[in-house]
């Protein structure tokens, strides 16, 4: 009984993406590459709003931090994902599993309130364009920033706190390539259908309705601007949030809406949430974004002027 209340567990075994060794390889560089494109977009875009004076608008001061938390997120996991694809054994320490569970829900949680801050930030400029700075102000804008931060903090602490009080005592293999609740939970030493409920509610239904609201609010964006507008700058203007929504909620949705059973494609959406969306945000805001090109090609040619010089 004492074992059973207690987590004597000290550490996880990692089951990965495969157990080839042939394929392990292939992967490694292959997720390298990811993460250095993943590196390369954002910290681009961090780095283009941050100098160009004409990006200092709420909007792009929004996609910078979208930026900063992408590159954040893929830093969680992808590191020690890469470490592990070259390593025979692949483990985390028990507090280092909730440590690594903590940053991804603190980046995520953020995320998906700083996607709904986008939202109101377009239906802002398109609808009241004359009122629009003074609405998105300088304090304005931080007061969001730092809102979209605190509820990812309190999503991800009310996720943490559920897992730590749970007793761990065996078994201790993960099959996954990072530690998260849906995974974890299932090793507790006792009955975890509360638990799931909460965890279910607390991510899963929370990510539904969150990604209504977005998909509600820009369509009501665009039906309100049809008349004022023309309809290739409507798309334009919301299609790019549109896609980020999407890539990024959908994997979300599928990995934890549901019940916690293991399912094949589980991975597979683990890693298109985890690894491709932070990479693939830059992409869409810059090829469908012709003031942010601009910014980055002026930022190129300012670098590669003074290399020259």
């Amino acid at each position: 009984e004492q074992e059973n209340s207690t987590t004597t567990v000290k550490k996880f075994f990692l089951f990965g993406f495969t157990e080839s060794a042939l394929l392990q390889y292939i992967l490694f560089p292959t997720f390298l590459i990811v993460y250095a494109m993943t590196w390369l977009g954002n910290v681009t875009i961090i780095t283009t709003v941050i100098t160009d004076q004409q990006l200092h608008k709420p909007m792009y001061i929004l996609l910078g931090n979208l930026a900063f938390i992408d590159l954040s997120e893929s830093s969680v996991t992808l590191p020690k994902m890469l470490w592990d694809l070259l390593s025979e054994v692949k483990t985390i320490s028990f507090w280092g599993c909730i440590t690594q569970m903590f940053f991804f829900h603190f980046t995520g949680g953020a995320a998906a309130i700083l996607l709904i801050v986008m939202a109101l930030d377009r239906y802002v400029a398109l609808h009241k364009p004359l009122q629009y700075l003074n609405i998105m102000n300088h304090n304005t804008l931080l007061g969001l920033i730092a809102g979209a931060w605190v509820a990812g903090f309190v999503h991800s602490i009310v996720q943490v706190a559920l897992v730590t009080q749970l007793p761990f005592c065996g078994p201790n293999f993960l099959d996954n390539f990072y530690c998260d609740v849906p995974q974890v939970i299932k090793l507790a030493c006792t009955d975890i259908y509360v638990v799931e409920l909460l965890m279910v509610s607390n991510s899963g239904l929370l990510t539904i309705l969150i990604f209504i609201v977005l998909i509600v609010s820009y369509a009501v964006i665009l039906i309100k601007i049809r008349k004022h507008i023309t309809r290739h700058k409507a798309f334009s203007t919301c299609g790019a949030q549109v896609a980020v929504v999407s890539i990024h909620f959908v994997p979300c949705i599928f990995i934890y809406a549901h019940p916690f059973q293991k399912l094949v494609v589980d991975k597979a959406m683990s890693s298109l949430y985890t690894l491709i969306t932070p990479m693939l945000n830059p992409m869409i805001y810059t090829l469908r974004n012709t003031e942010m090109k601009n910014a980055i090609n002026r930022l190129l040619n300012n670098i590669f002027f003074r290399m020259r010089n």
